[in-house]
Order: C-alpha cells, then structure tokens, then sequence
C-alpha cells in the first residue's frame, strides 16, 4: 500500500511533523514493506512554514533576527524562500500570540510581521504568502504597515503608538512611503471566515482570547472601524477580521487576497501530487468536531483525497466529537485508546505510534479494510 500521513497539529501536545512521525512509525512496525510519504501540513497558523520547509526540500529558510515581537522584545525569526522565487512568512512565529510575556490586548500588534515581510521584499520575492493565524493583536495589520512605511498619525499629526488600542485616536494615514507589494502579488492565508467589524468580528470573536476585557473590545472594534473608514477596502470581506484585522489592513493597503489557509498550505506541500496513486491518506488533528470540515486541515484532506482523488481516509484525533463524514473509512480517539484525556495529552506521540499500528492492523494484504 501507499499510504499519505497529512495531519494538523495537535495543538497543545505535539506538532504536525512529530504526529506525523509517530503515526508512520506505528504503521511501519505493522506493516513494513508500505510505502508511507509522510506530509504534514497547517492551516495558515503556527507551523505553516515549517510544513512548507518539510515539503519542499529545496525551500530556503531565511533568517530575520532581532524583529519586534507583539510586545516590543526581539524575536529571531525567519521566512522562506520557495525555489519558484515566492517568500513564505508566519506571523505567528514573530507576533504570535505565545511571545507575549503577559497579555497586552491594547498593545500588542505586528510590527515584527512587517519587518519579516520587508526583509523578504528586498530580498526580491516575486509573490508573498502570508500565513496569519495566531495573532496576539487587534491592531488591523496597522503595526506591520508601518515597518513598512506607512504612517498612522492623530489630529496633531503625531505618529500613532503601536497597537490597537491607539486606533480610536487615528486621523490620517500617510501611505506616500508604504513598501510596494512584490509583482506577483500576496495572499494571506486564514482559517476563519470572520468580517473586520462587529459582534463577529475580530475585537468581539478573538480579543477576549488576547485578554481584552468587554470594555477593550468595544474599544479595539472602534479603532478598527476607524482604521476602516480611512481605509480603502473592505471590512464586511470573510475573513477580513482574521488576525486581529491584519488580513482586512494587508487587502486594503496592498490589494492582497484573503484564501483559505489549509488548502494554500497544502498545495504549497504538495498534497495534490502526493494523493496521486494513494490507497489511503491518514490525517488529524486534536478535536475532530463541527468546526473541522469548514477551513480546517481535516476537512481539506478530506475534499482532496475523498472528494478530488477518490482516497480514502482514516483519521486520528485526541477526541472524535462528532461522527466523520463519508469517506472516512477509519477512525481512531485517542482519548479512548489512552483511555483518558490526560493520559492522551502527557505522551501524544507514544498514543499516535500506537494509534498508526492500530489502523494498519485493519487493512488486509491487498488493502481492503476489516470493517468492525
């Protein structure tokens, strides 16, 4: 058989290439002589460019050290350069919502982003993916537009502080000097589908998340409608609000294009080709739940290999909430197999070594699974 292992994180106790390790060392000590391509991939968030490095064996890791981090300390980071000449950048690994020392909701913001990107432009990318998940901020991408020229000012002409809790007090925004976006064009990589504004947007649905009370809410979505007003794009756009509004503050300013994260990151790693001549794709993720099939990596492993290649796909995760969908042919909780939630978290890789195992021990020789 050959088998594609494409799992998410799982966030919280292990990353996408250990689960994907994990779960291919349990397959092979079952089944040794498969051949298993081990994928693993994101959704736009935390390890996306490790996903992309992993799968593109002559993508270039470009060190950026020293960028701002969402709170103002230094951060060595990096992004990356595909072979095609397209730059690869991850906000969570610079403005990340992890990096923070302490939750800053008001001033927390991007800066660090803007830094990354810039670096990546003189560098002379042709084209700019952004991954934007796992913000700390709410400041509209605004921090990551001013490392990169853009000047925000007040009624006095006074270049704002960083951060969204300055926004409310924005007056005029000076873009004369704003970096040019790269010929090919960006495109920002998100996993939700959330507007800029209002009760779904990004100060109501995320902020508490970063810390922000119901009073700093209000007061992030009234910056953000601020920064909405005197700039040109569009708030109500799904997925404008991702990132604390840093997808709504990149399309606005340089015309960058908001697109579903798992399914960039897949194509990125190659997950169509790899589906090419497969019996069976295993993915997963921490919760399989109602979420899981809108944006997520599940469920775009799903529609490329069940749904696009006629695959099917067994999947492992830390808890199954709900029922998989069709063609899911195998299913395997780790909770269950662990036989409690701790247990499944204190020694994730261990539990998916055994969860690999398990499911190779329900395919026959010629690859038809023991239904029980």
């Amino acid at each position: 058989m050959r088998i594609v292992i494409a799992p998410d994180a799982f966030k919280g106790t292990v990353a996408a290439d250990v689960a994907s390790a994990a779960l291919a060392e349990g397959w092979l000590r079952v089944r040794p002589g498969d051949d298993v391509v081990r994928l693993p991939l994101a959704d736009g968030g935390e390890g996306t460019l490790d996903a992309v490095a992993r799968a593109v064996p002559a993508a270039v890791r470009m060190p950026v050290p020293g960028a701002p981090g969402p709170d103002g300390r230094p951060v060595d980071s990096a992004w990356l350069r595909l072979p095609d000449g397209v730059g690869v950048v991850e906000l969570a690994a610079v403005s990340g919502l992890p990096l923070m020392a302490a939750p800053d909701p008001l001033g927390a913001h991007t800066a660090g982003l803007g830094v990354v990107v810039g670096a990546a432009l003189r560098a002379g990318v042709s084209a700019l993916v952004i991954a934007v998940g796992g913000s700390a901020s709410t400041d509209g991408g605004t921090g990551a537009l001013a490392a990169l020229g853009a000047h925000f000012r007040d009624l006095d002409g006074r270049e704002l502080p960083y951060g969204g809790g300055a926004l409310a007090r924005l007056a005029t925004i000076d873009a004369t000097r704003l970096a040019a976006p790269p010929p090919g064009g960006v495109q920002i990589l998100t996993d939700v589908t959330n507007p800029l504004l209002g009760p779904t947007g990004a100060a109501a649905v995320f902020g508490p998340q970063k810390g922000a009370s119901a009073e700093d809410v209000a007061g992030l979505d009234a910056g953000l409608a601020r920064l909405a007003a005197l700039l040109a794009g569009d708030p109500a756009a799904p997925g404008a609000g991702a990132a604390g509004g840093t997808a709504y503050g990149f399309a606005a300013a340089w015309n960058a294009s908001i697109v579903p994260g798992a399914v960039r990151v897949a194509e990125l790693a190659g997950l169509p080709a790899a589906l090419a001549g497969a019996d069976l794709v295993i993915t997963g993720e921490g919760c399989f739940d109602a979420t899981s099939l809108h944006g997520k990596v599940v469920g775009t492993v799903l529609d490329l290999a069940h749904h696009g290649a006629g695959v099917p796909v067994a999947l492992v995760a830390g808890s199954v909430a709900v029922p998989p969908p069709p063609g899911v042919v195998a299913t395997t909780d780790l909770t269950r197999l662990a036989g409690s939630a701790a247990a499944a978290r204190a020694e994730a890789a261990h539990w998916l070594d055994r969860a690999g195992a398990a499911l190779a021990g329900r395919f026959d020789v010629d690859g038809a699974v023991r239904r029980r």
